[in-house]
């Protein structure tokens, strides 16, 4: 979450009356994040965030998020639902951009999870996937092999400006994923964006999943691999950790049985994951101006992450966990 989209009292009060929320007591912007611009605000009735999607949310796939998180909210995961307005419509608009106005879920955000945490976590993505799989809508993934392509494209000529004196070879270790890249594991709607800080806890306990703003159509284990990416390493993505990782996978497990092509499939999509988010950052490292809200992350964490899933030998933290789970 982030402010790019500055609101003022009168708008954001004009623009809540077309809702049955109360009236606007106060409100303030939400400086986490990257994607879209988040307000916390508080009614005389209740807590809600406000969020105007930018650039990077297309307004033709925001009625496959707001469908994915009211299904979701229906069927028992803490994912927090959309506010209709008096006309039952979910999708606004507030200073040329689209708005939704969205239940508040309580709790806090986490920066580093202990295993405890991450069992739990791996569970509720465990329950989003059961959940989701007779949810009928579909979106391609956006951010999926063939934008890997067009990234490194990008990328690539200025990858000493990312690398950092370290050396990497792009384009081979993308050719060696792509040309392995399964195509027949099992799909479903999926989160694709998992990280600690998209889930909610309350006294240890999960209380929300948050920020669905990459759910696509695809592979449920590609979605376990983004996570464990995501929850296993440092930050730096030198160090990883095995009690975190035994446990997200044994949390999933509890839920989902991943079928054995799935298992045998997950060191290659958490490679894909690691690619996935090693362009996405390199991209932004190198086109963030100075003066922006944002500061890009090290891409270079994330190749260290495909390294640490290129290795044969660590193969078996998938296979161990999931097969007795």
């Amino acid at each position: 979450m982030a402010v790019y989209t500055q609101i003022d009292r009168e708008q954001l009060a004009r623009f809540l009356t077309d809702y049955d929320v109360g009236d606007l007591i106060d409100f303030a912007g939400i400086a986490q994040g990257v994607e879209n611009s988040n307000y916390r605000v508080q009614t005389t009735k209740n807590l809600y965030i406000l969020t105007l999607y930018e650039k990077r949310v297309a307004k033709s796939d925001l009625p496959f998020f707001v469908a994915l998180m009211d299904h979701a909210a229906a069927n028992n995961v803490p994912v927090p639902s959309t506010i209709m307005d008096k006309q039952g419509q979910s999708i606004k608009h507030l200073c040329g951009k689209p708005a939704c106005l969205i239940e508040h879920m309580a709790g806090n955000t986490i920066d580093r999870p202990n295993a405890d945490l991450a069992h739990k976590g791996g569970a509720a993505l465990g329950g989003l996937h059961k959940a989701l799989s007779n949810f009928n809508k579909v979106r391609p993934n956006s951010m999926g092999p063939k934008e890997w392509q067009r990234l490194a494209g990008i990328c690539e000529q200025r990858l000493t400006d990312i690398t950092q004196g370290e050396e990497i070879e792009l384009t081979q270790t993308l050719h060696n994923i792509l040309n392995q890249w399964p195509q027949d594991l099992p799909q479903s709607a999926i989160h694709a964006d998992l990280f600690p800080d998209n889930l909610m806890t309350v006294e240890g306990e999960v209380s929300g999943i948050i920020d669905v703003y990459f759910a696509c159509t695809d592979f449920r284990a590609y979605d376990l691999a983004v996570m464990h990416s995501a929850w296993c390493f440092d930050d730096e993505g030198g160090h990883f950790n095995a009690d975190i990782s035994a446990n997200l996978l044994k949390g999933y497990a509890a839920i989902i049985n991943l079928g054995e092509q799935e298992i045998a499939a997950l060191p290659l999509l958490c490679q894909g994951a690691s690619i996935r988010f090693f362009l996405s950052r390199a991209y932004d490292w190198l086109n963030t101006s100075a003066d922006a809200l944002v500061t890009p992350k090290n891409p270079m964490a994330y190749w260290r992450r495909l390294e640490f899933y290129s290795d044969t030998a660590n193969a078996h933290i998938f296979s161990g966990a999931l097969n007795n789970g």
